[in-house]
Protein backbone atom coordinates (compact mmCIF):
# COMPACT_ATOMS: atom_id res chain seq x y z
CA UNK A 1 0.00 0.00 0.00
CA UNK A 2 1.16 3.04 -1.00
CA UNK A 3 0.44 6.30 1.44
CA UNK A 4 -0.40 8.18 -1.81
CA UNK A 5 -4.03 10.00 -2.03
CA UNK A 6 -6.19 9.60 -4.93
CA UNK A 7 -8.86 12.10 -6.02
CA UNK A 8 -11.47 11.62 -8.54
CA UNK A 9 -11.24 14.28 -11.15
CA UNK A 10 -14.75 15.45 -12.30
CA UNK A 11 -15.78 17.26 -15.27
CA UNK A 12 -18.70 18.36 -17.30
CA UNK A 13 -18.59 20.08 -20.48
CA UNK A 14 -15.43 20.46 -20.73
CA UNK A 15 -14.63 21.99 -17.47
CA UNK A 16 -13.56 20.33 -13.73
CA UNK A 17 -15.93 20.54 -11.09
CA UNK A 18 -15.82 22.62 -7.92
CA UNK A 19 -15.69 19.65 -6.19
CA UNK A 20 -13.14 18.54 -7.70
CA UNK A 21 -10.86 21.10 -6.25
CA UNK A 22 -12.40 20.71 -3.07
CA UNK A 23 -11.40 17.47 -2.77
CA UNK A 24 -7.71 18.74 -3.81
CA UNK A 25 -7.81 20.87 -0.93
CA UNK A 26 -8.81 17.95 1.70
CA UNK A 27 -6.63 15.94 -0.43
CA UNK A 28 -3.73 18.06 0.49
CA UNK A 29 -4.13 18.20 4.34
CA UNK A 30 -4.41 14.46 4.49
CA UNK A 31 -1.12 13.80 2.29
CA UNK A 32 1.00 16.25 4.46
CA UNK A 33 -0.24 13.63 7.15
CA UNK A 34 0.16 10.03 5.34
CA UNK A 35 3.53 11.34 3.74
CA UNK A 36 2.03 10.58 0.23
CA UNK A 37 1.52 12.48 -2.83
CA UNK A 38 -1.72 14.00 -4.36
CA UNK A 39 -3.21 12.11 -7.26
CA UNK A 40 -5.56 13.42 -9.51
CA UNK A 41 -7.90 10.60 -11.29
CA UNK A 42 -8.92 12.01 -14.45
CA UNK A 43 -11.19 10.14 -16.63
CA UNK A 44 -12.31 11.05 -20.34
CA UNK A 45 -11.68 10.93 -24.28
CA UNK A 46 -9.44 13.73 -25.33
CA UNK A 47 -9.77 15.04 -22.00
CA UNK A 48 -6.25 15.35 -21.12
CA UNK A 49 -6.19 19.15 -21.16
CA UNK A 50 -7.98 19.12 -17.54
CA UNK A 51 -5.35 18.19 -15.87
CA UNK A 52 -3.65 21.53 -16.17
CA UNK A 53 -4.35 23.87 -13.00
CA UNK A 54 -5.15 21.05 -10.95
CA UNK A 55 -3.94 20.87 -7.15
CA UNK A 56 -2.43 17.41 -7.43
CA UNK A 57 1.22 16.29 -7.98
CA UNK A 58 0.44 13.79 -10.16
CA UNK A 59 -2.71 13.29 -12.66
CA UNK A 60 -3.26 9.86 -13.86
CA UNK A 61 -5.26 10.38 -17.14
CA UNK A 62 -7.05 6.69 -18.60
CA UNK A 63 -8.42 7.36 -22.33
CA UNK A 64 -11.17 5.59 -23.77
CA UNK A 65 -14.26 6.30 -26.04
CA UNK A 66 -16.70 4.73 -23.12
CA UNK A 67 -15.21 7.60 -20.82
CA UNK A 68 -15.95 10.57 -23.15
CA UNK A 69 -19.28 11.08 -20.97
CA UNK A 70 -20.22 10.14 -17.19
CA UNK A 71 -21.46 6.00 -17.53
CA UNK A 72 -21.26 4.79 -14.13
CA UNK A 73 -20.17 1.37 -15.28
CA UNK A 74 -17.27 2.31 -17.26
CA UNK A 75 -16.35 5.06 -14.80
CA UNK A 76 -16.21 2.16 -11.75
CA UNK A 77 -14.20 -0.28 -13.70
CA UNK A 78 -11.51 2.16 -15.09
CA UNK A 79 -11.32 3.75 -11.53
CA UNK A 80 -11.19 0.09 -9.27
CA UNK A 81 -8.25 -0.76 -12.35
CA UNK A 82 -6.23 2.43 -11.05
CA UNK A 83 -7.01 1.73 -6.91
CA UNK A 84 -5.91 -2.02 -7.89
CA UNK A 85 -3.06 -1.23 -9.85
CA UNK A 86 -1.67 1.39 -7.50
CA UNK A 87 -2.67 0.91 -4.30
CA UNK A 88 -3.55 4.52 -2.55
CA UNK A 89 -4.12 4.86 1.19
CA UNK A 90 -7.44 6.57 0.10
CA UNK A 91 -9.94 7.72 -2.66
CA UNK A 92 -11.41 10.77 -2.70
CA UNK A 93 -14.75 11.05 -4.46
CA UNK A 94 -16.95 13.85 -4.33
CA UNK A 95 -20.56 12.86 -2.15
CA UNK A 96 -22.32 14.41 -5.80
CA UNK A 97 -24.20 12.23 -8.23
CA UNK A 98 -21.76 11.21 -9.73
CA UNK A 99 -19.70 9.85 -6.61
CA UNK A 100 -22.67 8.09 -5.28
CA UNK A 101 -23.40 6.09 -8.70
CA UNK A 102 -19.00 5.26 -8.11
CA UNK A 103 -18.08 5.25 -5.14
CA UNK A 104 -19.83 2.20 -3.85
CA UNK A 105 -19.26 -0.09 -6.74
CA UNK A 106 -15.14 1.00 -6.34
CA UNK A 107 -15.44 0.04 -3.03
CA UNK A 108 -17.13 -3.65 -4.03
CA UNK A 109 -14.74 -4.02 -6.89
CA UNK A 110 -11.57 -3.45 -4.61
CA UNK A 111 -12.82 -4.57 -1.30
CA UNK A 112 -12.28 -1.70 0.72
CA UNK A 113 -13.99 -0.31 2.45
CA UNK A 114 -16.65 2.78 1.81
CA UNK A 115 -17.00 6.02 4.24
CA UNK A 116 -19.85 7.89 3.01
CA UNK A 117 -21.05 11.40 4.05
CA UNK A 118 -17.54 12.30 5.13
CA UNK A 119 -16.70 15.80 6.05
CA UNK A 120 -13.27 15.33 7.90
CA UNK A 121 -10.51 13.11 7.44
CA UNK A 122 -6.69 12.67 9.28
CA UNK A 123 -4.27 10.08 10.53
CA UNK A 124 -4.15 9.51 13.77
CA UNK A 125 -1.54 6.88 15.40
CA UNK A 126 -1.40 5.70 11.69
CA UNK A 127 -5.00 4.71 10.94
CA UNK A 128 -7.24 6.58 9.12
CA UNK A 129 -9.81 8.79 11.23
CA UNK A 130 -13.18 10.40 9.20
CA UNK A 131 -16.31 12.41 10.48
CA UNK A 132 -19.50 10.91 9.13
CA UNK A 133 -22.81 12.45 8.83
CA UNK A 134 -25.78 10.63 9.53
CA UNK A 135 -29.58 10.80 9.87
CA UNK A 136 -29.16 13.42 7.43
CA UNK A 137 -26.42 15.43 9.11
CA UNK A 138 -27.94 15.38 12.77
CA UNK A 139 -25.10 13.39 13.97
CA UNK A 140 -21.44 12.96 13.41
CA UNK A 141 -19.55 9.55 13.53
CA UNK A 142 -16.02 8.51 14.08
CA UNK A 143 -14.70 5.93 11.46
CA UNK A 144 -11.57 4.44 11.30
CA UNK A 145 -9.50 2.44 9.54
CA UNK A 146 -6.53 0.64 9.67
CA UNK A 147 -6.64 0.06 5.78
CA UNK A 148 -7.18 1.81 2.77
CA UNK A 149 -10.43 3.24 2.01
CA UNK A 150 -12.33 4.58 -0.33
CA UNK A 151 -14.03 7.89 1.09
CA UNK A 152 -17.22 10.00 -0.59
CA UNK A 153 -17.06 13.42 0.72
CA UNK A 154 -19.40 16.26 1.15
CA UNK A 155 -19.37 19.29 -0.24
CA UNK A 156 -18.02 22.57 1.27
CA UNK A 157 -16.17 19.85 3.90
CA UNK A 158 -12.37 21.65 2.64
CA UNK A 159 -11.43 25.03 1.02
CA UNK A 160 -10.97 24.53 -3.06
CA UNK A 161 -7.40 23.89 -4.21
CA UNK A 162 -6.20 24.99 -7.41
CA UNK A 163 -3.59 26.22 -9.29
CA UNK A 164 -1.00 23.52 -9.66
CA UNK A 165 0.71 22.14 -12.72
CA UNK A 166 0.62 18.44 -11.86
CA UNK A 167 2.53 15.73 -14.17
CA UNK A 168 0.27 13.96 -16.28
CA UNK A 169 0.89 10.20 -16.91
CA UNK A 170 -0.96 8.60 -19.65
CA UNK A 171 -2.52 5.46 -18.05
CA UNK A 172 -3.89 2.38 -20.60
CA UNK A 173 -7.23 1.58 -18.63
CA UNK A 174 -9.25 -1.95 -18.55
CA UNK A 175 -10.80 -3.49 -22.23
CA UNK A 176 -14.42 -1.47 -21.97
CA UNK A 177 -15.95 -3.13 -25.28
CA UNK A 178 -17.96 -5.54 -22.94
CA UNK A 179 -20.02 -3.25 -20.44
CA UNK A 180 -23.96 -3.25 -20.49
CA UNK A 181 -24.42 0.64 -20.48
CA UNK A 182 -23.40 2.66 -23.03
CA UNK A 183 -24.37 6.61 -23.33
CA UNK A 184 -27.01 8.12 -25.22
CA UNK A 185 -27.88 11.73 -25.28
CA UNK A 186 -28.22 14.42 -22.73
CA UNK A 187 -31.33 16.31 -22.74
CA UNK A 188 -30.78 20.12 -20.89
CA UNK A 189 -34.03 21.34 -19.37
CA UNK A 190 -35.28 24.28 -21.67
CA UNK A 191 -35.94 26.94 -18.83
CA UNK A 192 -36.97 30.70 -19.48
CA UNK A 193 -36.79 31.29 -15.28
CA UNK A 194 -34.17 33.37 -13.49
CA UNK A 195 -30.76 31.26 -13.00
CA UNK A 196 -30.44 31.28 -9.02
CA UNK A 197 -26.65 30.68 -9.93
CA UNK A 198 -26.31 34.58 -10.78
CA UNK A 199 -28.13 35.97 -7.74
CA UNK A 200 -26.25 37.88 -5.08
CA UNK A 201 -29.85 37.27 -2.51
CA UNK A 202 -31.37 34.11 -1.86
CA UNK A 203 -34.48 33.98 0.23
CA UNK A 204 -34.88 29.77 0.05
CA UNK A 205 -38.07 28.42 1.88
CA UNK A 206 -38.07 24.50 2.67
CA UNK A 207 -40.98 22.14 4.18
CA UNK A 208 -41.35 24.39 7.08
CA UNK A 209 -42.82 26.92 4.48
CA UNK A 210 -46.12 24.46 5.05
CA UNK A 211 -47.60 25.31 1.33
CA UNK A 212 -47.41 26.28 -1.91
CA UNK A 213 -49.91 29.68 -0.65
CA UNK A 214 -47.27 30.18 1.89
CA UNK A 215 -44.67 31.10 -0.36
CA UNK A 216 -45.93 34.13 -1.19
CA UNK A 217 -44.15 35.35 2.51
CA UNK A 218 -41.33 34.84 1.01
CA UNK A 219 -41.72 36.46 -2.02
CA UNK A 220 -42.54 39.21 -0.51
CA UNK A 221 -39.53 39.70 1.24
CA UNK A 222 -37.68 38.61 -1.72
CA UNK A 223 -39.14 41.69 -3.28
CA UNK A 224 -38.58 43.63 -0.90
CA UNK A 225 -34.69 43.31 -0.49
CA UNK A 226 -34.51 43.07 -4.39
CA UNK A 227 -33.90 39.17 -3.91
CA UNK A 228 -35.09 36.09 -5.93
CA UNK A 229 -37.10 33.06 -3.79
CA UNK A 230 -35.70 29.55 -4.11
CA UNK A 231 -36.00 26.15 -2.31
CA UNK A 232 -35.30 22.89 -1.20
CA UNK A 233 -35.97 19.72 -2.71
CA UNK A 234 -39.03 18.75 -0.71
CA UNK A 235 -40.75 22.13 -2.03
CA UNK A 236 -39.62 21.49 -5.55
CA UNK A 237 -40.75 17.60 -5.60
CA UNK A 238 -44.03 19.04 -4.24
CA UNK A 239 -44.43 21.43 -6.61
CA UNK A 240 -44.75 24.71 -4.90
CA UNK A 241 -41.52 25.91 -6.55
CA UNK A 242 -40.15 24.84 -10.39
CA UNK A 243 -36.82 22.62 -10.53
CA UNK A 244 -34.97 25.12 -11.58
CA UNK A 245 -35.29 27.11 -8.17
CA UNK A 246 -33.65 24.11 -6.59
CA UNK A 247 -30.82 24.79 -4.35
CA UNK A 248 -28.58 21.15 -3.34
CA UNK A 249 -27.06 18.37 -4.78
CA UNK A 250 -29.81 17.45 -7.33
CA UNK A 251 -30.43 21.04 -7.76
CA UNK A 252 -28.10 24.25 -8.05
CA UNK A 253 -25.04 25.49 -6.57
CA UNK A 254 -25.49 28.30 -5.36
CA UNK A 255 -23.17 31.27 -4.18
CA UNK A 256 -24.78 34.53 -3.34
CA UNK A 257 -24.21 37.19 -0.85
CA UNK A 258 -26.81 36.65 1.53
CA UNK A 259 -28.61 33.12 1.65
CA UNK A 260 -31.78 33.42 3.93
CA UNK A 261 -33.06 30.14 4.76
CA UNK A 262 -36.46 29.74 5.97
CA UNK A 263 -37.66 26.54 7.09
CA UNK A 264 -35.20 24.54 6.20
CA UNK A 265 -33.56 21.97 8.44
CA UNK A 266 -29.92 21.95 6.41
CA UNK A 267 -29.58 18.25 4.80
CA UNK A 268 -26.08 17.34 4.06
CA UNK A 269 -27.48 17.57 0.01
CA UNK A 270 -28.53 21.16 0.75
CA UNK A 271 -25.76 21.78 2.42
CA UNK A 272 -23.65 20.86 -0.67
CA UNK A 273 -25.65 23.39 -2.65
CA UNK A 274 -25.34 26.53 -0.44
CA UNK A 275 -22.28 26.57 1.44
CA UNK A 276 -20.40 28.66 0.15
CA UNK A 277 -22.53 31.93 0.57
CA UNK A 278 -20.87 34.78 2.05
CA UNK A 279 -23.67 35.48 4.57
CA UNK A 280 -26.26 32.42 5.43
CA UNK A 281 -29.30 33.29 7.93
CA UNK A 282 -31.07 30.50 9.21
CA UNK A 283 -34.74 30.67 10.44
CA UNK A 284 -36.13 27.25 11.99
CA UNK A 285 -38.18 26.84 15.32
CA UNK A 286 -35.93 23.40 15.63
CA UNK A 287 -32.80 24.50 17.38
CA UNK A 288 -31.30 21.58 17.08
CA UNK A 289 -31.55 21.52 13.51
CA UNK A 290 -28.46 20.97 11.41
CA UNK A 291 -28.92 24.02 9.05
CA UNK A 292 -27.18 26.20 12.33
CA UNK A 293 -23.98 24.54 12.37
CA UNK A 294 -23.59 26.37 8.66
CA UNK A 295 -25.39 29.55 9.22
CA UNK A 296 -23.95 32.41 10.42
CA UNK A 297 -27.00 34.01 12.42
CA UNK A 298 -30.13 32.30 12.85
CA UNK A 299 -33.19 32.73 14.89
CA UNK A 300 -35.80 30.15 15.93
CA UNK A 301 -39.16 32.41 15.72
CA UNK A 302 -41.82 31.39 14.10
CA UNK A 303 -41.01 32.02 10.18
CA UNK A 304 -44.83 32.81 9.81
CA UNK A 305 -44.30 35.77 12.37
CA UNK A 306 -40.58 36.53 11.69
CA UNK A 307 -40.78 36.84 7.53
CA UNK A 308 -43.54 39.82 7.93
CA UNK A 309 -41.91 41.78 9.84
CA UNK A 310 -38.78 41.34 8.07
CA UNK A 311 -40.68 42.29 5.25
CA UNK A 312 -42.26 45.60 6.72
CA UNK A 313 -38.69 46.47 8.33
CA UNK A 314 -37.02 46.09 4.92
CA UNK A 315 -39.76 48.37 3.43
CA UNK A 316 -39.71 51.16 6.10
CA UNK A 317 -35.37 51.67 5.56
CA UNK A 318 -35.62 52.06 1.66
CA UNK A 319 -38.66 54.09 2.14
Amino acid sequence: MSEDVFVLVEHHAGAVSDATHELLGMAQGLAAQTGGTVVGCLLGSEARGLADGLAADTVLYVDAPQLEAFVPEAYAAALAALVAERDPRALLIANTTVGMDVAGAVSARTGRPLIAYCSAIGVEDGALVATSQVYGGKLNAEVETDGPAVVSVVGGSAPAATGGSPSVEDVPGPDLSGIHTSFRARVEAESSDVDITAQDILVSVGRGIGGEDNIELAQELADALGATVSGSRPVTDAGWLPKSRQVGKSGRKVKPKLYLACGISGAPEHLEGMGDAELIIAINTDEKAPIFDAAHYGSTIDLFDLLPALTDQVKAVSA
